[in-house]
C-alpha cells in the first residue's frame, strides 16, 4: 500500500467539513439550503470513508457497503433539490429516493460481494453486484436534474437566471467524467468507467463549492 494512498480524499473531505461548517452558521436554513447540507455532508461522509478505506488501509467489505450506501443518496437528493429550486411541486418527489434505498437495503444482504480491486493517490476501484443496473440508476438523476435547469433557462422560467447558471456549472463537474467514461467505453478503454464513482466524487468537489456559493447567497431577502 502507498501510504499517501487516499490522501486526495482526506483533503476534499477536509475543505468539504469546512464548507458544511460555514453554510451551518452563515447560511440560511431554509429548505433548498437544507437539501445542500445534506449533500455536502454525504460527500464528506464519502471522501472519509474512502481515505479510511485506502489510507487507514480498512479495506472490509462493510466499509465499502457504507461508502456505497453514502453516494447512493446524492443523485436523487440532488435532483430533489433541483425540483425545489426550480418550484415544481409534487408529492411524488420523495419516491425518487425509492432505487436508492432499494440499493441500499438490497446491498445490505450481499455485503461479502463488495471488494476493494485498487487503491490509488487519487481513486478507488471497487467490485460490487449488479454495477450495470445500478449506473443507470445512479446517472439517471444526474442527467435529469441538469436537463431540467439547462431547460428552466432555455425558456426563461422566473427564477434568478445566475443563480441557475451557477449550479448548471455545477452540474458540469459531475457530468463531465460520466460522459467522458463512455466515450472512452466506445473507444474500448473502460479504465474510467470502472472508477466512476470514486472519480466523480472527486469531481463532485466543484459541485460541492457551487453548492455552498449558491447556499451562502441563498437569503429571504
Amino acid at each position: 500500500m502507498n501510504n499517501l494512498d487516499g490522501i486526495v480524499s482526506l483533503f476534499l473531505a477536509c475543505i468539504e467539513v469546512v464548507l458544511l461548517v460555514n453554510m451551518l452558521v452563515f447560511a440560511d436554513k431554509n429548505r433548498k439550503n437544507v437539501l445542500i447540507f445534506i449533500i455536502i455532508f454525504l460527500l464528506a461522509g464519502y471522501q472519509i470513508l474512502e481515505y479510511l478505506i485506502c489510507g487507514i488501509d480498512i479495506k472490509s467489505s462493510f466499509m465499502v457497503y457504507l461508502a456505497f450506501a453514502d453516494i447512493s443518496l446524492l443523485p436523487p437528493l440532488s435532483l430533489i433539490f433541483v425540483l425545489t429550486y426550480l418550484q415544481i411541486k409534487s408529492w411524488s418527489k420523495l419516491l425518487i429516493l425509492i432505487p436508492a434505498l432499494f440499493f441500499i437495503i438490497y446491498y445490505s444482504g450481499v455485503i461479502d460481494k463488495f471488494a476493494v480491486v485498487k487503491c490509488t493517490v487519487v481513486y478507488a476501484s471497487y467490485n460490487y453486484p449488479l454495477g450495470a443496473v445500478y449506473g443507470v440508476f445512479y446517472y439517471l438523476p444526474i442527467f435529469i436534474s441538469f436537463l431540467l435547469l439547462i431547460n428552466s433557462i432555455r425558456k426563461s422560467i422566473p427564477i434568478t437566471v445566475i443563480q441557475t447558471k451557477l449550479l448548471v456549472t455545477g452540474h458540469y463537474f459531475i457530468i463531465i467524467p460520466v460522459v467522458a467514461s463512455f466515450i472512452l467505453l466506445l473507444l474500448n478503454l473502460p479504465g474510467l468507467l470502472n472508477n466512476i464513482e470514486s472519480v466523480l466524487c472527486k469531481f463532485a468537489f466543484g459541485y460541492a463549492v457551487t453548492l455552498a456559493f449558491f447556499a451562502l447567497n441563498n437569503r429571504k431577502s
